[in-house]
């Protein structure tokens, strides 16, 4: 089915796709399918189908929303001893949920597991500090395009997860994404409905097909605090502890509706890590962010040690490169200046320590076949 083009709306792909479903009764318990992600008929058939994506069988961690028509994936990854993780509903009391099955359970056991009584009633917490690596994220949709563009059911708490996974460092922007839908949940959706925050998908599994969306658009790089409301801080206490967390390192985590901090008039701003987009490589306003760095006055109180200098860049890297390589090593900056013409990038910490640890972090860093000079940016002047 196709939604109507003209003038449509998130919310009328919804409904066009719910009232669908209905009238046709394309839909299994819990019914009616308004306001909810679609339990459908076949949903078994299309999770078995993720046993055809290549890297199923190399995952370990496995994030699976808790939606009704995903019980089939939760049942596959326990059957193949994965860690599965589902969120805690409306994140109330946290984000992850492990599932964890009794000793030498049967099939019948796991299948228990994997429905919603099961996560509240066969799992264990996982915490912030929790060092985990998600291999996998399955995510239900209301509908979704071949492209890989998704719309929800309108909560905005798989786009939440997601980019809250990416705070504490579980993801990148390279784990698969992986949605499963029925046919008539495959319709095109027009780019322009899909906002920053919004999370797309790389396989649609449905009954028939295994669609490949080959989607390059980048994924949320972390929370965008301005899209969250002081209601949602109070009612999602994980919230709260990854704003101070982020708050400590320096971020904006200007809430929606606060009153924001503007920079001086004529002082250039950073490119943050979190951009999802690569910068113009000229040697334009962007270059001269972090001129304290080589050799002009330093901004008022900003320790020249707090940034590191990162030389000897391919000529034709591009700043995703970097900031890839900075996640997998778990040696984030609070920002990045990009100066890509003269082969150099400049990252700020927030102290002198956390700096030199960064040092000590990337020596012997390469991107393709260079090896990149990384030094403290005061050291690098003085050179």
């Amino acid at each position: 089915m196709e939604p109507r083009a003209v003038g449509v709306s998130k919310q009328d792909i919804r409904e066009q796709i719910w009232d669908h479903m209905e009238s046709q009764n394309l839909a299994d318990f819990p019914r009616p399918v308004h306001h909810r992600i679609p339990n459908f008929k076949g949903s078994y058939l299309a999770c078995q189908n993720i046993k055809d994506l290549d890297f199923f069988a190399r995952t370990q961690e496995v994030k699976v929303d808790p939606d009704k028509p995903l019980e089939g994936v939760r049942l596959l990854a326990l059957q193949s001893k994965k860690t599965l993780l589902v969120p805690t509903p409306r994140l109330r009391t946290g984000l992850f949920n492990k599932i964890t099955p009794p000793p030498g359970a049967t099939k019948d056991i796991l299948r228990k597991c994997a429905t919603s009584q099961g996560v509240r009633n066969c799992s264990v917490p996982i915490g912030l500090d929790s060092r985990v690596l998600v291999d996998l994220v399955v995510v239900g949709s209301v509908a979704v395009s071949e492209k890989g563009w998704r719309i929800g059911k309108g909560e905005g708490y798989a786009d939440l997860e997601y980019a809250m996974m990416v705070s504490m460092g579980a993801v990148s922007n390279e784990t698969p994404v992986v949605t499963i839908v029925h046919d008539c949940q495959v319709v095109d959706i027009p780019e322009e409905l899909l906002e920053e925050h919004d999370i797309t998908v790389d396989y649609i599994l449905t009954p028939t097909r295994v669609i490949a969306t080959g989607c390059k658009r980048p994924q949320p790089m972390g929370i965008t605090w301005s899209k969250i409301s002081r209601e949602m801080m109070e009612k999602i206490p994980v919230l709260r502890s990854l704003r101070a967390r982020e708050q400590q390192a320096g971020k904006d985590v200007t809430l929606q509706g606060e009153r924001q901090h503007l920079p001086e008039p004529g002082r250039q701003q950073a490119v943050p890590l979190s951009a999802g987009r690569r910068p113009p490589d000229t040697a334009g306003p962007e270059a001269s962010s972090m001129e304290a760095a080589s050799g002009s006055p330093p901004e008022e109180g900003a320790p020249l040690a707090a940034d590191v200098y990162v030389g000897n860049l391919p000529r034709d890297a591009r700043v995703s490169d970097l900031k890839r390589a900075l996640r997998e090593l778990g040696s984030v900056p609070l920002r990045l200046t990009w100066q890509g013409p003269r082969r150099r990038a400049f990252l700020r910490y927030p102290d002198s320590a956390a700096a030199q640890q960064a040092v000590s972090c990337l020596q012997g860093l390469r991107l393709g076949t260079d090896t990149l000079r990384v030094a403290l940016a005061r050291q690098q002047r003085d050179k």
